[in-house]
């Protein structure tokens, strides 16, 4: 299914459906094509909205997290949405706490899967090494349990950043950014029901993170799906589709 990117002033998103808003934050590289089946599924009996980050525009000076969670702020306000249902995967994940954290009176809920904010291993050993394809490959199919997730636009994708010096240096800025604002000391304040998906095989924020939010989030519930890795949407999509499904419904009605 394809999705129009819609361009107004600064911002870049998609937008499908009509009713409660999910709001979808990707991660560092969160193509479209990685939540098609969500978009379908859930544009049915809610409108996704998905803002594109600006990981590779902000200049270097501005890099961080907070940063990512303003432009959030100033896309909220500036679609003026209201009860936002937060739905956050990696990098989207850690942007969705710093929002909550500062806006909770915007928030329904809150839904993260393989987000950092306690603790990831997001560069592994090391930026991968550029122009290398089949090792950028390697690297790729490793986020996932079943490496054939690893779409071969993905893996385009992640070789085409690497390459562009500019944005493979945003990429690490970014991530070291994630690395310093951390945010366990902070959990204790977001009481909005929040769900955690986690896939029990994800190398970069294994289940034991899954399992720490879920001790310092007060109002949470978990779920650990065998066989996925770091993107549950991806890997087991109907899966993820009925937890998030089920968890809505209690949530929205």
């Amino acid at each position: 299914m394809k999705f129009d990117l819609i361009s107004e002033e600064k911002f870049k998103y998609v937008e499908q459906g009509e009713g409660e808003v999910v709001l979808l934050l990707h991660g560092l590289f969160g193509a479209l094509s990685n939540f098609s089946v969500l978009i379908e599924h859930f544009s049915k009996n809610y409108k996704v909205v998905i803002p594109m980050l600006p990981l590779y525009e902000l200049p270097r000076e501005e890099i961080s997290v907070m940063a990512l969670k303003n432009f959030i702020v100033d896309f909220v306000e500036y679609k003026q949405l209201e009860k936002l249902n937060l739905v956050g995967n990696s990098l989207g994940g850690h942007i969705a706490l710093l929002f909550c954290l500062h806006h909770a009176e915007k928030v329904s809920s809150l839904t993260l899967t393989g987000s950092s904010g306690l603790y990831e291993s997001a560069l592994g050993d090391g930026f991968p090494r550029r122009g290398d394809y089949d090792y950028i490959s390697k690297k790729t199919q490793e986020v996932f349990f079943n490496p054939d997730v690893a779409t071969k636009e993905l893996i385009d994708e992640v070789f085409d950043t690497v390459n562009d010096r500019r944005k493979a240096m945003n990429v690490v800025l970014t991530a070291k950014s994630a690395i310093r604002q951390n945010m366990e000391t902070h959990l204790h304040k977001l009481t909005m029901p929040s769900l955690l998906i986690w896939g029990k095989e994800d190398k970069v924020t294994p289940a034991f993170v899954g399992e720490k939010f879920d001790q310092l989030l007060p109002n949470s519930e978990l779920h650990l799906l065998n066989n996925c890795g770091h993107a549950p949407m991806m890997e087991l999509p109907e899966t993820f589709n009925r937890i998030l499904d089920n968890f809505l419904l209690n949530v929205t009605k």
